[in-house]
């Protein structure tokens, strides 16, 4: 694998970098810094997507008559690692890259026409209603009805861990619209206006003292079918194709170093007032392999990246992806806890003292236990594995 940047990558970073320069503000930056829960609240991330959607650089994956960027693979790696770099704040990916890329394959013209552009101004903000109480790995199992009456669907149901739905404007749903044949063969994917009557979204807290999470319960909801994305009962199609660009469609690589950036800025704290971890010759071996173990996933990221043509999701081996970036991720966190010692039994939840990015690293470690769950447990992405990338 050759990586050395050609004259144009490398005319394509510093355009990256001078505009990171003159658009990412110290406010911006601070808000991703701090932010231990999955994603920045949209005060942080919205304003950054306004900016991205500006530059004509917020949807690289779409396709370029709507707005993509027909980025190579090289490029694509190279914006992402550098906005990682630099602080910036993580869009929120419901719209942009998660229910978009159903909608361009399996929508209506109707349908792309009214929620891409949207999606694109930050006029939709999207939360994902897949998990119930008695479905989360096992997906097929979600029992949430929606009946058929007129040309709506009545939904009666619950959903669960719904991420920053106590924010969004929309969910895409997975709901069951029949009982016969297999459960995969009767679900279907809708577009849900979470202002309808009959929709409350109930608080959950999580163990870092973010509220991240939600549960939303549907009493009598009604929706248009015309909200329906694809045929009735297909909508496991739309769902497999959404979760293969949640598990691999980003680049995690850079978000994985600035993790870890973010506890070597502690480690120089920790220096300053005199306990340096450097004569720890045990972490100092940590942050070595982490340092080592960052590098073979950014070269397996290259190596897949480099044979997918531009907006084309990886398939079944983002399983791999998804798997071995969310242990990192617990692995970093970790780290950063051990750094800590002592001193992170004195963190309360709901404390993030924002002069000091040591108060963010329990909270961090706390919620990073739930990323080998979220987006596939584990033990599904191995399975998928095993079936479709390996051929057990």
């Amino acid at each position: 694998m050759n990586l050395t940047l050609t004259a144009e990558e490398q005319a394509f970073r510093e355009e990256v970098r001078a505009f990171l320069r003159d658009n990412l503000t110290e406010e911006l930056r601070q808000g991703q810094r701090f932010t231990s829960g999955v994603y920045p609240e949209p005060e942080i991330s919205g304003p950054w997507q306004r900016k991205l959607n500006e530059r004509g650089w917020l949807v690289p994956l779409w396709p370029t008559e709507l707005g993509g960027t027909d980025w190579t693979a090289v490029q694509r790696f190279i914006f992402e690692s550098e906005c990682a770099l630099a602080g910036a704040p993580l869009v929120h990916p419901m719209g942009v890259r998660l229910v978009s890329p159903v909608i361009i394959r399996f929508g209506t013209d109707e349908q792309k026409q009214h929620y891409l552009p949207r999606i694109l101004s930050g006029e939709d903000y999207w939360c994902q209603g897949f998990s119930e109480p008695g479905a989360g790995s096992d997906l097929a199992s979600l029992k949430m009805r929606a009946v058929a009456d007129g040309d709506d669907y009545v939904l009666n149901g619950s959903k669960i861990w719904t991420t920053q739905a106590h924010h969004a404007n929309m969910m895409f749903a997975l709901v069951r619209t029949s009982t016969e044949g297999r459960r995969q063969e009767g679900i279907s994917f809708l577009l849900i206006d979470m202002n309808t009557p009959g929709i409350e979204v109930r608080r959950i807290d999580t163990i870092g003292g973010d509220h991240d999470v939600n549960e939303v319960f549907f009493t009598d909801v009604r929706v248009p079918q015309a909200n329906r994305v694809g045929p009735e009962n297909a909508g496991w199609d739309c769902a497999k194709y959404l979760l293969e660009f949640e598990r691999g469609a980003g680049i995690f690589s850079g978000r994985l170093r600035s993790q870890l950036k973010r506890i070597g800025e502690v480690i120089e704290q920790l220096a300053a007032e005199g306990q340096d971890i450097r004569n720890n010759p045990h972490l100092v071996r940590r942050f070595g392999e982490i340092c080592a173990d960052i590098d073979s996933f950014e070269m397996m990221e290259l190596r897949i990246m480099g044979g997918l043509q531009p907006g084309q999701n990886p398939g079944p081996v983002s399983s791999i992806l998804k798997l071995r970036n969310s242990r990192m991720k617990q692995t970093i966190a970790e780290f950063g806890a051990e750094i800590l010692g002592h001193e992170g039994l004195r963190w309360r939840a709901g404390e993030i003292d924002t002069s000091s990015t040591m108060s963010v690293l329990i909270p961090d470690y706390l919620n990073s236990r739930a990323f080998t769950i979220f987006g596939g447990a584990s033990e599904v992405q191995l399975s998928i594995i095993a079936k479709s990338v390996v051929g057990v």
